[in-house]
């Protein structure tokens, strides 16, 4: 089997710069870039000059994925894609530090009439009857909690996942 046949060694997303989009990252590197910019430019440089990903990885010190990735974009939506971050995915976050301390110290006050402890529904549905949010699941009820009174070790006591 020939040497570019083998596993790892193909390139599917080829780098090819024109003399303009050549220019534009080499001056980048020149001016003020984060570490992760300036690997970015590095990455699209070196891919032309043909290194594979695993050698522009190491020598760069990112992740073989992460050197595809930006070959990829680069082929896929040209330059501006390839050096700029991705966006996060999903929505603006639906609760901050307020909300987030309200539901630990309603966790930690006595719980409903009838109940011994307090359950994720039942914080999720205080929140909202309290208009500290407008909606939340009780999912992140509980993901909350447990950044909030992470306890190594300690015997299991609060919020239950039962309702």
């Amino acid at each position: 089997m020939p040497p570019d046949r083998r596993w790892g060694t193909t390139k599917r997303h080829a780098v090819r710069l024109t003399d303009d989009t050549r220019a534009d990252p080499t001056a980048r590197v020149a001016g003020p870039l984060t570490l992760r910019q300036r690997n970015r430019v590095q990455v699209l440089l070196r891919a032309e000059a043909g290194d594979t990903a695993a050698d522009i990885a190491d020598d760069l010190g990112v992740t073989t994925d992460a050197a595809a990735n930006i070959r990829r974009r680069f082929a896929d939506d040209g330059l501006a894609a390839a050096l700029a971050a991705k966006p996060p995915c999903g929505g603006p976050a639906k609760r901050d530090g307020k909300a987030e301390a309200v539901l630990v110290a309603l966790a930690g006050s006595p719980a409903p009439a009838g109940r011994t402890t307090w359950t994720a529904g039942l914080l999720a549905n205080k929140l909202v009857e309290l208009r500290i949010v407008e909606s939340v699941s009780d999912d992140t009820v509980l993901r909350v909690l447990k950044k909030a009174t992470s306890s190594r070790g300690g015997r299991r006591a609060g919020v239950s996942r039962r309702g």
